[in-house]
C-alpha cells in the first residue's frame, strides 16, 4: 500500500464488508487496528509474511494458539488487500502450528485479589485508580467478561433492582445479572466518584477512563498486567499465566465450591450459573471447573459417599 492512511481506510473498509456479511469481528477488528499500528510503528507500508509473524508473535512467550489466532485475523485482510494490491502478501496457511489446548486458568486467592484492590489504589489520578478497583472487583463477583464489563453504560445498571442488564454479549444474547447488596455499595460509590469527577461525561459508559472515554480492551490487559506484577502474582506454568479473563473463572469454581460445602445439588444447578455466566451450553461451565483441584476434591468425595450408601 502507498500510505499507512490508505491502510487504515481499508482495515475500515474491510470490517464494514464483512461485518454487512452478517460479522461481528468485536475481536478481530481490535487485533487488526493493533496490527496496523505495529505497522505504523516500525515504518512499514506494505504488509508481509515477515510482519504478520513478528506481529503475531507478540507479546513474549505467549502461547502457539494465541499467535495461530492473531495470524489468522492477518491472513484475512492480507487477502483482501492483495485484490487490490498484488504486492501485499498473504501468510500461507499452517505457518503457526497450534493444537485445540486452551489456558490454564489462573484461579485468584482472595489474598491476591485483594493485592490487585490495594495495588490499583495506587494508580492516579483517583479516577482511574476507582476505575480499575470497581472493574477487578466486579469481575471477580459477578462473572462478567471484560468486553462485557467495559461495553456497559450507565442506564444498565439498576441500583434500585440490585441488577445488571448485559446487552448483545458474546452470542448476541441479553441476560440480568443480580449481584448482591455490598457490591450494587461499591457500585453506587463509584458512580458518585465519577460524576463528581466528570459531571460532563463524555460518553455513556458505566466505567471510564481518566479523561472519560470508555474504556479499552487493550489497555486494561497492560494495565492489569502491571498490576498483578507489582502484587507479586506470577505465572504458575508455561500455560498458566494471571490474566484479567481468570477472574471469570474464579467466580465460576468458588460459586460451584460454595455449592458443595452447603451440599447443594450441584447437578441441578449448574444450568442456573450457565445462564448467570452467559453460557450456551453447560459443557463450557463443566471446562471453566477442570482446573481446580479443590472443587474436583470435593466431586470426587461426594462420589465416594454416593458409592457407599452415605446420604
Amino acid at each position: 500500500m502507498s500510505t499507512l492512511r490508505s491502510l487504515r481506510l481499508e482495515l475500515d473498509h474491510y470490517l464494514s464488508l464483512r461485518r454487512m456479511l452478517g460479522f461481528k469481528l468485536h475481536n478481530v477488528g481490535r487485533l487488526l487496528g493493533q496490527f496496523v499500528d505495529y505497522l505504523d510503528e516500525h515504518g512499514v507500508h506494505t504488509p508481509t509474511t515477515e510482519s504478520a509473524l513478528a506481529w503475531a508473535a507478540l507479546p513474549a512467550e505467549t502461547s502457539s494458539n494465541w499467535r495461530a489466532i492473531r495470524l489468522s485475523a492477518v491472513r484475512g485482510f492480507a487477502a483482501y488487500l492483495h485484490s487490490i494490491d498484488p504486492s501485499v502478501e498473504v501468510p500461507p496457511a499452517g505457518l503457526i502450528r497450534h493444537g485445540p489446548d486452551r489456558a490454564t486458568p489462573y484461579l485468584y486467592s482472595e489474598a491476591e485479589i485483594l493485592g490487585l484492590l490495594r495495588e490499583a489504589d495506587g494508580l492516579r489520578p483517583r479516577l482511574r485508580a476507582a476505575t480499575y478497583q470497581t472493574l477487578i472487583g466486579l469481575l471477580a463477583v459477578s462473572g462478567l467478561r471484560v468486553g462485557e464489563a467495559i461495553a456497559l453504560d450507565s442506564a444498565d445498571l439498576d441500583l434500585d433492582n440490585e441488577l445488571l442488564v448485559v446487552r448483545h454479549t458474546k452470542f448476541d444474547k441479553s441476560r440480568l445479572v443480580p449481584l448482591h447488596p455490598s457490591t450494587i455499595k461499591a457500585l453506587r460509590r463509584y458512580v458518585d466518584l465519577r460524576d463528581r469527577t466528570r459531571p460532563h461525561p463524555a460518553c455513556p459508559a458505566l466505567l471510564v477512563s481518566s479523561t472519560g472515554a470508555r474504556l479499552l480492551h487493550s489497555n486494561i490487559g497492560l494495565v492489569f498486567t502491571q498490576l498483578a506484577s507489582q502484587a507479586g502474582i506470577t505465572r504458575r506454568s508455561a500455560s498458566c499465566r494471571p490474566r484479567i479473563h481468570d477472574l471469570r473463572h474464579g467466580f465460576a469454581v468458588s460459586t460451584v465450591l460454595d455449592w458443595y460445602r452447603e451440599d447443594v445439588d450441584v447437578a441441578a444447578m449448574m444450568p442456573r450459573l450457565s445462564t448467570y455466566l452467559g453460557h450456551t451450553d453447560p459443557k463450557h461451565t463443566y471446562w471453566y471447573l477442570s482446573a481446580a483441584p479443590e472443587l474436583m476434591a470435593l466431586a470426587g468425595q461426594r462420589l465416594d459417599s454416593h458409592l457407599a450408601g452415605h446420604p
